[in-house]
């Protein structure tokens, strides 16, 4: 297959990020899914209500439904007495209507009963049981029915009283196209009697991760063996984007094995990502193999860390090219990477409009260095008031410090980041008190 190594210069960021973003052609097929399955999936189509909401007057006390102008009157010192002559409980339809100079009682939530145009709160009113004992003043509205109360207070027509359609009317939209359903939206969507949306589906991710050295989790290191941190790292990453991660284990650092690996996977998902193997040395297979499969269309970037990166696509038996990213080997470096080229891919294909992290306004704390003409992301950490609040400075920028060694191997540091402070490619250093362009991460 052909390949464009574009090895004789750097690409730019933004000139990396939108080949890849060119090579997704739109989100993927939709499926319906309960909406209790919905959470962060992004709609399809408009979810619209099926009823209005409230639907119908209910109270938003507990006390007792009656008509206002029997009431109107009642003051601390001289109470009205009215007879109660039933209860309607949140649930049910009231049983009788509520007659002139009578009450109900009425549960929070429950049917406004006819008759009534408001509901006066059970603390401005005191019981009075059959044999004309009068109870605590406005304590509960729980306990045998009483057989009268004392309103101390006028109330006004529709007070305490939440009309039907207050909220939405049948046939509005609750949620857009494209909205991102989150917790909010499950609960608008149930709550307007929607039982499934209209989502994209989720990209399916597969993802390697490569190196002889590297052993799983709790395995024996022996005498040259170090911990997998990119599968599990890179899996939580592909998760926490919206997509659902296929793990495809560990692969010698020989082309055979890779190959066999991806050619297994490739009709099954939409992307795939692995993690070593993209530099220049001899044992850097990953290339080698993306180019047996499909194409690369570029590989080495102006950013610091993950310079070498390498990108490209390969034809599957139906749907959409699957999108293949190698990542470096250098674990700092394989989720920066991730940060800024499959994470937005991955938004694209699951129909999500803003594909970028918000930023935000930092202020370094200390100086800092990087590589001479790349972009470099500091894994930085904000300082925090005594309520652990992020501090900012007296032009709202938030005061940042670098969350330990800036190494691409230096896996604390990147534990312990709160976010990445953007150096531009011009600066080789800045000064404590510089201004960045600040990347808030997931915590």
């Amino acid at each position: 297959m052909s390949t464009n190594r574009g090895a004789t210069r750097l690409m730019s960021l933004e000139d990396a990020r939108g080949a890849v973003l060119a090579a997704v052609l739109g989100p993927l097929e939709t499926e319906t899914v309960a909406v209790e399955r919905s959470l962060w999936r992004v709609l399809a189509e408009a979810a619209v209500s099926t009823t209005d909401l409230p639907p119908w007057d209910n109270s938003a006390m507990d006390g007792y439904a009656l008509r206002s102008g029997d009431v109107a009157a009642a003051t601390e010192e001289d109470p009205v007495r009215l007879p109660v002559v039933g209860e309607v409980r949140a649930g049910e339809a009231p049983a009788i209507v509520v007659a002139p100079g009578t009450a109900m009682r009425i549960a929070t939530g429950a049917a406004l009963p006819g008759g009534a145009d408001a509901v006066v709160p059970v603390e401005l009113t005191t019981p009075i049981d059959a044999d004309g004992r009068v109870g605590p003043r406005g304590r509960e509205a729980s306990g045998p029915l009483p057989a009268a109360c004392l309103v101390h207070e006028a109330v006004s027509p529709g007070g305490s009283v939440r009309r039907r359609g207050d909220d939405l009317r049948a046939g509005a939209v609750v949620l857009a196209t494209g909205d991102t359903v989150g917790p909010a939206g499950v609960a608008i969507a149930a709550g307007v009697g929607i039982a499934t949306l209209r989502v994209h589906r989720r990209p399916r991710v597969a993802v390697l991760a490569t190196g002889d050295e590297i052993r799983r989790a709790g395995e024996p290191l022996g005498p040259a063996g170090i911990p997998d941190a990119n599968g599990p790292g890179l899996r939580a990453l592909v998760e926490a984007s919206g997509a659902d991660p296929i793990d495809l284990g560990l692969a010698a650092d020989r082309l055979d094995d890779v190959l066999k690996r991806l050619r297994a996977t490739i009709d099954d998902v939409d992307a795939i990502v692995v993690s070593g193997g993209v530099s220049v040395g001899p044992y850097d297979v990953v290339r080698l193999a993306f180019e047996a499969i499909g194409r690369i269309d570029l590989w080495r970037v102006a950013i610091q860390p993950g310079k070498p990166f390498a990108f490209g696509t390969a034809e599957r038996r139906t749907g959409t090219p699957v999108l293949l990213f190698g990542l470096p080997g250098n674990p700092v470096s394989s989720f920066v990477t991730f940060e800024l080229f499959v994470r937005p891919a991955l938004r694209r294909l699951a129909g999500h409009r803003r594909l970028l992290r918000a930023t935000d306004r930092g202020v370094l704390a200390e100086p800092v260095s990087k590589g001479h003409g790349r972009r470099a992301f500091i894994r930085v950490a904000a300082e925090r008031d005594t309520d652990g609040r992020a501090t900012r400075d007296g032009r709202g920028r938030v005061v940042v410090r670098l969350a330990g060694g800036q190494g691409s191997h230096v896996l604390s540091a990147l534990a312990a980041a709160e976010g990445l402070a953007v150096i531009p490619e011009e600066h080789d250093t800045l000064a404590a008190g510089s201004e960045v362009e600040l990347w808030w991460l997931d915590r």
